[in-house]
């Protein structure tokens, strides 16, 4: 059978929800161009290589690059947000994005496009992330290419935010107090449903120009969710304590410091968490039709993908992978060319595939194999000073991609069996990147080289290089030697 629209464009092909939504549209049989701010990212992907995906480098915010995306484009779905480090003011920049598709729809001939937004009442109560979300609803519906809008409370699936604030917070703490906003209501939705009625608006035609509320089965305040997801985990009961004085910005610090989601999306989160949403219009389940998965069957599918490292997007995907300067050692330094290196060459008595092996599996549940509590501590450091810290772990524990999250690293390129190469994203007075590199000798003995490169932002930077000198013998070739002793071990 014919599919009316031919050719469908994923804005924020790499982030929690269009990572996910992407496959369900090439199984449904779709050709979809995928993209991201990132082409190294977006080629990173499992579904890069399938035949009917086109990869398109794009930034909603640079109107040339979104104009050349929309290009015999059919349906769009806009799945993209700017509450990021780079963004001071993500409700301007959402703003202005957002205008600038509604206008270039129609300049380039769209007949659709769907959106992913936020539930809650348009009040002078609703948190700035809400609010913003409703807000850039209301842009692109302005336009003259319908739109079709769902509204979705917490989507709960492993990866994502919300969920991954509930998990650590459940998990780390037996004894919690919380503010009032434990007993707001909501109505979570299983992120398994919402993509089903993100590809079902697709197919159905009734669905064009309009607004709908998506949720689960079920509503429940966020001590019920702890409760339910404690139970789920094999966790003893956690005793909360509800208490009038903790603000919402007390509580985004309380969020950044035991989980690893940063205060930059903490702080617009708990904010939201005061506004009760909940569907007021179920239309939609007429409409699209589907088993709804209640709120306990949700996290015990989130958990057991966990569990069996199978989580095939995540909240930490979304970041940038940061640009340094294109200078060079043998830049003069007047010129903005000066770069501190540390640099390691180690030979190892095993073949290039063992030795990959272990450097592909650094960081996370693996650590950094030497100097465990340096890394630890810096981890902390970097978490007490607004800094994403170590928690943020890694998407999958042996296997990485062009975009990741690494603990506060984010991988800027990989190539298997060849290179490795990291960016920094602690706060550090310059630009850090981590390097490694495994050549073959011969097929038993390969060549290791680790590489650390800083950048130096003023004279801070400069001194902050050198006080750390006397730790990188310990650090950097500790780490050399234990990998270099684990991947002779695995012969």
């Amino acid at each position: 059978m014919e599919k009316k629209y031919q050719k469908i464009l994923v804005l924020g092909a790499t982030g929690y929800v269009g990572g996910r939504l992407l496959p369900r549209l090439l199984s449904g049989g779709y050709k979809v161009r995928a993209s991201g701010r990132s082409l190294e990212k977006l080629q990173s992907r499992f579904w890069t290589g399938h035949a009917n995906v086109e990869l398109a480098e794009v930034d909603v915010h640079d109107e040339d690059s979104l104009r050349v995306a929309l290009q015999g484009i059919d349906v769009a779905y806009y799945l993209v947000h700017s509450m990021n480090p780079q963004s001071a003011d993500f409700e301007e920049a959402d703003r202005r994005a957002a205008m600038s598709m509604a206008r270039l729809a129609r300049e380039c001939g769209l007949k659709r496009i769907i959106y992913l937004g936020g539930l809650g009442e348009f009040d002078s109560n609703l948190s700035k992330h809400l609010k913003s979300r409703q807000e850039v609803s209301e842009i692109l519906r302005s336009g003259s290419v319908p739109v079709t809008v769902l509204r979705a409370a917490m989507i709960i699936g492993s990866g994502s935010v919300s969920f991954e604030i509930l998990r650590y917070l459940v998990d780390r703490l037996p004894v919690m107090i919380t503010p009032r906003w434990v007993y707001t209501p909501n109505q979570p939705i299983a992120i398994k449903n919402v993509i089903e009625y993100l590809f079902g608006c697709l197919e159905k035609e009734e669905t064009a120009g309009q607004v709908f509320d998506i949720g689960g089965q079920e509503v429940v305040s966020y001590l019920q969710l702890m409760r339910i997801y404690a139970e789920e985990a094999g966790l003893r009961k956690r005793i909360v304590i509800p208490v009038p004085i903790l603000s919402p910005h007390l509580s985004s610090l309380w969020i950044h410091l035991i989980t690893p989601v940063p205060n930059y999306i903490a702080q617009p989160l708990a904010e939201g968490l005061r506004n009760p949403v909940i569907c007021k219009d179920h239309r939609i389940e007429w409409i699209i039709k589907q088993d709804l998965l209640d709120c306990r069957e949700a996290i015990r599918r989130a958990l057991m993908r966990i569990q069996f490292n199978y989580v095939e997007t995540s909240w930490a995907d979304a970041g940038i992978i940061p640009q340094y300067s294109q200078a060079h050692p043998g830049d003069p330094k007047w010129a903005g060319g000066m770069i501190l290196e540390d640099k390691r060459v180690k030979m190892i008595a095993a073949p290039v595939e063992k030795v990959w092996a272990v450097v592909a599996r650094i960081g996370g549940e693996h650590g950094w194999y030497h100097g465990t509590w340096l890394w630890v501590l810096r981890g902390f450091i970097d978490r007490v000073v607004g800094g994403v810290g170590l928690r943020r772990g890694r998407r999958d524990a042996e296997r990485l991609a062009a975009g990741d999250a690494l603990d506060f690293w984010r991988v800027a390129s990989v190539k298997e069996n060849d290179h490795l190469s990291l960016a920094a994203e602690m706060k550090v007075p310059g630009l850090a990147t981590l390097d490694f590199s495994v050549k073959a000798i011969d097929p038993n003995l390969c060549e290791l080289t680790q590489h650390a490169r800083f950048q130096p932002r003023g004279l801070a930077g400069i001194l902050y290089w050198y006080a750390l000198i006397p730790l990188h013998e310990y650090i950097f070739g500790g780490m050399l030697k234990k990998i270099a002793r684990i991947a002779q071990k695995m012969q």
